[in-house]
């Protein structure tokens, strides 16, 4: 069985920003971000997951979430998500 990878969208309901990120375990990604374990969003909890797409070739997904990061990237994910 391939793995799969994802890039994942998360929102902070603190201030309301968006975290970008990929990983291959979305669940253990998830529950690393809101027990505070990761230095870019512990102080930024809670986080919601607002979004995400899979892929099972690492290399497309990082280039994906390298576009999700871009002016075109963050439009595009506000005109997915009414929640954004």
């Amino acid at each position: 069985m391939a793995s799969m990878f994802y890039v994942y969208v998360l929102k902070s309901l603190k201030d309301n920003k968006l975290y970008i990120g990929h990983t291959n375990n979305l669940k253990k990604r998830f529950k690393e971000h809101a027990q505070g374990k990761v230095p870019s969003t512990k102080n930024r909890k809670p986080l919601k997951l607002v979004y995400y797409e899979a892929n099972n070739i690492l290399d497309d997904t990082i280039k994906r979430e390298h576009s999700l990061k871009t002016g075109y990237g963050r439009r595009y994910l506000k005109s997915r998500l009414t929640d954004c």
